[in-house]
C-alpha cells in the first residue's frame, strides 16, 4: 500500500551524564565524559512505498549516550539513525514551521542532532578546585513533531474521469504492471512507469467534487503539481467529451489553478468500442478545445507507437 502522508515524531538521543569519581591510588578526580547521543538523518530513496515502513511507527527515538566512567573514560556515544523517505517528500515541523523537501537521489540531512554528553568531574579540576564534587548531566537531543507528505515526482503525468483507460494505456507504452479492471475506481493509489528514463504518473480518476475531498479527493492530485506535461485521457464512450473534459478541468482549478497552465494533450482513448464515424465526431467536437488530440487505442499498435512517439518527442522538447 502507498502511504503518502504520516503524522510522526523524531527524538534524537539524550547526551549521557558526566560522573563525579576519583582515582583510588593517586588524588584527583578521574570522571569522565559522557556520550553523544543518537542524531537522526533524513536519507532519499527512489522507493515510493518507504514512508510505509513508518505507517506503524507514531514515534521514533534514537540510542542514549552512555554515561561516563571512570578513569577519564568516554561513554560510548550512541549509533545515529538514518530514516528513508522517497524523492518527492516535503517535510514540515508543525512547531517551528520549517519545510524540508527530498528533491535529489542523494539527499542526505541532519533533522535531529543528538544531546552533547555531559562533562566529567575531571573536566572542573583546577588550581584552585582540586577535587570538584559536580559533573555535568548530558544534554537532551533534538526532538520534533512533523508531517510528512509525498508528492510523487513525476515528469507525466496521466488524468482523466474514472475507467478512462489511463491505466491501460500506462501498462501499454511503459513498464507499469498496474491493477486493470472494466469499473470506476479500478486504480486507488497511483501508478508510475517508466518510457525513455522519464516518470510518468497515472493518476487515480477524478470525479466532480475531487478537488473537495469526495471520491478520492484531493489525496493524488497533490501529484501532478510538479509535472511538465499532462495527458489528458477521455474515452471514446463519453456522449459528452468536452463537458467530461471540462469537469475534470474544473477539479483542477479548483484544487491549484496553477495546474491549468501545464501543457496539455488530450488522449481520445478506447477508439476500438466505436466505428470510425463516431470516433472522427468525437474528434471534431474536442478539436474545439485546441488542444493536439491523438486517438488511441490498446488494441491498436499503430496508435499506441504514435504515443509512444508523441511522448519520446515530447521529452526531447523538454
Amino acid at each position: 500500500m502507498l502511504i503518502t502522508e504520516r503524522n510522526i515524531k523524531l527524538k534524537a538521543g539524550n547526551g549521557g551524564n558526566g560522573i563525579v569519581s576519583f582515582y583510588k591510588r593517586r588524588k584527583g578526580p578521574d570522571g569522565g565524559n559522557g556520550g553523544k547521543g543518537g542524531s537522526i538523518f533524513i536519507v532519499s530513496t527512489s522507493d515510493i512505498y518507504a514512508l510505509s515502513d513508518l505507517s506503524r511507527r507514531a514515534k521514533i527515538k534514537a540510542g542514549d549516550g552512555q554515561h561516563g566512567m571512570t578513569n577519564r573514560k568516554v561513554g560510548k556515544s550512541a549509533e545515529d539513525l538514518e530514516i528513508k523517505v522517497p524523492i518527492g517528500t516535503i517535510i514540515t515541523d508543525k512547531d517551528s514551521k520549517e519545510v524540508f523537501e527530498v528533491i535529489d537521489k542523494d539527499n542526505r540531512f541532519l533533522l535531529c542532532r543528538g544531546g552533547r554528553g555531559g562533562k566529567g568531574n575531571w573536566e572542573y579540576r583546577s588550581s584552585k578546585n582540586v577535587t570538584p564534587m559536580y559533573a555535568q548531566k548530558g544534554f537532551k537531543g533534538q526532538e520534533r513533531s512533523l508531517y510528512i507528505n509525498l508528492k510523487l515526482i513525476a515528469d507525466y503525468g496521466l488524468i482523466g474521469l474514472p475507467n478512462a483507460g489511463k491505466s491501460s494505456l500506462l501498462k501499454e507504452i511503459t513498464n507499469a504492471n498496474p491493477k486493470i479492471g472494466d469499473y470506476p475506481f479500478t486504480t486507488l493509489e497511483p501508478n508510475l512507469g517508466e518510457l525513455g528514463g522519464k516518470i510518468i504518473a497515472d493518476i487515480p480518476g477524478l470525479i466532480e467534487g475531487a478537488s473537495k475531498g469526495k471520491g478520492l479527493g484531493i489525496k493524488f492530485l497533490k501529484h501532478i503539481e510538479k509535472v511538465s506535461l499532462l495527458f489528458h485521457c477521455i474515452s471514446c464512450e463519453l456522449k459528452e467529451p468536452e463537458k467530461s473534459y471540462q469537469q475534470v478541468r474544473n477539479e483542477l482549478k479548483n484544487y491549484n489553478p496553477k495546474l491549468l497552465k501545464i501543457p496539455e494533450i488530450i488522449l481520445l482513448t478506447k477508439t476500438d468500442l466505436k466505428s470510425e464515424k463516431e470516433v472522427k465526431l468525437s474528434l471534431k467536437i474536442l478539436k474545439k478545445l485546441k488542444r493536439q488530440i491523438l486517438p488511441v487505442s490498446i488494441h491498436n499498435w499503430d496508435s499506441l507507437e504514435k504515443l509512444r512517439i508523441l511522448v519520446l518527442k515530447s521529452f526531447a522538447v523538454k
